[in-house]
């Protein structure tokens, strides 16, 4: 008989450790337990989660409940007997009475290598503060955040060019074999739980809008790692001229986006066929902008018409 499972998720990096489960023959997903459907777009529309999607197109019976502690919520999921429980970027604290549920706990997919960067952001704060490697720990969950003993980690470089939108792609594969390799080995006894040290733990709010501005006080260096680790979202950003200036990452892999060199803080000088602002230490060169209301440009596109940014001060 296969492993009854509860899949707990709802974003882009959870479909990969579904579907894995799905693909698994010693697993059955007996229910995704995703967000409500949310409005999104122009016209507001609502829009199912991505596990939503996935397990409606295998069949696999949905729950969407505000929050889990709500009146007879544990119960439908009782009903579902699990063995176990899989979460992965679900968005919702598992209370005790659900980490007690499944025969063989719940477990977790993180993108990091605990206990570095628990909490909501960990790919995008692996980037931004300069880290050479992050990856995918698979854990057993407690009621703690993301505290849980270990069962496996595997490390994944991070590139000198790596965005957020990239390296969340690639942690999502990796959680994926990750996932259903660690549950083989925990289930059959293999895999000896190890408690995190938590000396060690870093910490990840959630992004908010507001984390993209851009204060250019701060390196050149660091302002570039904001620039990929926060893309697609918040999106880094400035103000010129009173209107909204998106400051988007180099699509050349290559693309020198800190270089040597003075300029007020903020100031935007000439720089080749491009720009470059003043920071706390070093210039910026931005590669790619966006202009509120508009669309993406490159930057010496951009500079035919607005060459009035040359000479000006960011805020």
């Amino acid at each position: 008989m296969p492993y009854r499972v509860i899949f707990m998720g709802t974003p882009e990096f959870a479909v990969p450790a579904l579907r894995a489960l799905l693909e698994a023959p010693e697993f059955a997903v007996v229910c995704a337990v995703t967000q409500p459907d949310r409005p999104a777009g122009r016209g507001q529309k609502l829009q199912a989660s991505p596990v939503k999607e996935v397990a409606l197109a295998h069949g696999v019976p949905i729950l969407q409940p505000q929050k889990l502690r709500d009146v007879g919520v544990f119960e439908q999921l009782q009903a579902y007997a699990p063995d176990l429980i899989v979460v992965a970027a679900f968005g919702q604290i598992l209370r005790q009475n659900v980490l007690e549920l499944p025969r063989y706990g719940c477990i977790n997919v993180h993108a990091s290598l605990l206990p570095r960067w628990r909490g909501a952001a960990p790919i995008q704060a692996a980037i931004l503060n300069g880290d050479s490697e992050t990856g995918i720990t698979i854990m057993q969950m407690d009621v703690g955040l993301d505290t849980g003993p270990i069962l496996r980690q595997r490390a994944l470089p991070i590139a000198p060019d790596e965005t957020g939108q990239t390296l969340h792609d690639k942690l999502a594969a990796l959680g994926g074999t990750l996932l259903v390799e660690t549950l083989r080995d925990y289930l059959s006894g293999k895999i000896v739980p190890q408690p995190q040290d938590d000396s060690l733990h870093t910490y990840a709010p959630m992004l908010k809008k507001e984390d993209g501005r851009i204060n250019w006080a701060d390196s050149a260096a660091r302002i570039a790692r904001q620039v990929r680790a926060y893309y697609p979202y918040p999106t880094a950003y400035t103000e010129w001229d009173g209107q909204l200036l998106k400051i988007l990452p180099a699509q050349a892999p290559d693309a020198l986006t800190v270089q040597a060199g003075r300029a007020a803080i903020g100031e935007v000088i000439a720089y080749g066929d491009g720009i470059a602002i003043g920071t706390g230490e070093g210039l910026y060169v931005p590669q790619q902008v966006q202009l509120a209301g508009k669309s993406v440009q490159p930057v010496r596109d951009f500079l035919n018409g607005h060459r009035a940014i040359i000479g000006s001060r960011l805020s």
